[in-house]
C-alpha cells in the first residue's frame, strides 16, 4: 500500500502549478518612465515587465547604485526595523549580481550612470503558519511544502538604469509572491518571504540591464560589496537543512543603513 504522504504528491503538484502565478503590482510612480514596458513569457512564480535599449546599455560601464527607497503606502503593517532589512537585502542583491556585470563606483559620478531602486510592496510573512509548515514539511518526502493560505508573503520591486546624461537606458517592475504550495522555505520572520525574494529581484536586475551579449564577470577585487559580508552564507543553507526554515540572521541580512 502506497504510504499516505507519498499519494499527496501528485495533488501537491497539480496544486502547485495551480497556484504559483505572481500577479503583476500596478506602477507605483516611481521610474522616469513606463513606455516600452513588456511583459516577460513564461514566467509563473515571477511577474517580469522590462524594457532595454540595447545602445544605451551596451554604452554603460560604470555606474552608482543609489540605495533602495520605499515608496509611499508600499510596507503598510510592517515594522520599521523590518523595512529597513528588505531594503537592506535588497542593496545587497543588486550589489552583487550588477558588480558581476558592470563597474560600481563608491559614489555618484558626473560620467557615469545610475541604478535607481525602489521597494513598491512588502505583503508580511505570518510566522505561525509559517513554522507549522515547516513541521508539517518534515512528514512530506520531496521538496514540495505546504503553506496554509494567509501566511504567505510577498515583495515587488522597480528600477532603472539611467545614462549619465538622464535616459532611460532599461527600466524593470518585478513582483514574486510566496505559494501555499511550492519550494519556498517557511519563515519565523515577518518578512522573511520578502527577504528571499530580494536574491531573485537582484538576478531579475542584472539580467535586465545588462546587453544580452555582455558575459557575467568573476568577482572584482576588491569586492566593492564587502560591506554587505561575505557573498557565501553556508550557515543559511545548514539552518534551512536542519530545521526547515528560512532565518534571516544566518544569511547575513542586514538592515539598510539610514542615509
Amino acid at each position: 500500500m502506497i504510504p499516505a504522504p507519498a499519494r499527496l504528491l501528485p495533488l501537491l503538484g497539480a496544486a502547485a502549478l495551480a497556484a504559483c502565478q505572481t500577479a503583476p503590482v500596478a506602477d507605483a510612480g516611481f521610474l522616469s518612465s513606463y513606455d516600452g514596458l513588456e511583459t516577460r513569457e513564461g514566467t509563473l512564480r515571477v511577474s517580469v515587465r522590462e524594457r532595454r535599449d540595447e545602445a544605451l546599455a551596451g554604452a554603460v560601464e560604470r555606474l552608482f547604485v543609489e540605495p533602495a527607497r520605499l515608496t509611499p503606502g508600499a510596507a503598510e503593517g510592517v515594522a520599521p526595523n523590518d523595512v529597513a532589512l528588505v531594503l537592506g537585502e535588497v542593496d545587497r542583491q543588486v550589489c552583487y549580481e550588477l558588480s558581476e556585470r558592470f563597474t560600481l563606483l563608491d559614489a555618484p559620478a558626473a560620467e557615469a550612470a545610475a541604478v535607481r531602486v525602489a521597494v513598491t510592496r512588502i505583503t508580511p510573512t505570518e510566522p505561525v503558519g509559517s513554522g507549522l509548515s515547516a513541521i508539517a514539511s518534515a512528514f512530506i518526502p520531496g521538496p514540495i511544502g505546504v503553506r496554509p493560505p494567509g501566511s504567505t508573503g510577498m515583495l515587488a520591486a522597480e528600477a532603472e538604469l539611467v545614462t549619465a546624461e538622464g535616459t532611460q537606458a532599461a527600466a524593470l517592475a518585478w513582483a514574486r509572491s510566496a505559494n501555499v504550495v511550492g519550494t519556498d522555505n517557511p519563515s519565523l520572520s515577518r518578512v522573511g518571504d520578502a527577504l528571499q525574494f530580494a536574491e531573485v529581484f537582484g538576478d531579475q536586475v542584472g539580467d535586465s540591464f545588462a546587453p544580452a551579449d555582455r558575459p557575467v564577470r568573476p568577482i572584482p577585487e576588491p569586492d566593492p560589496c564587502a560591506r554587505y559580508g561575505p557573498r557565501d552564507q553556508p550557515g543559511g543553507f545548514l539552518t534551512r537543512l536542519v530545521t526547515g526554515l528560512y532565518v534571516p540572521e544566518t544569511q547575513g541580512v542586514r538592515p539598510q543603513e539610514a542615509e
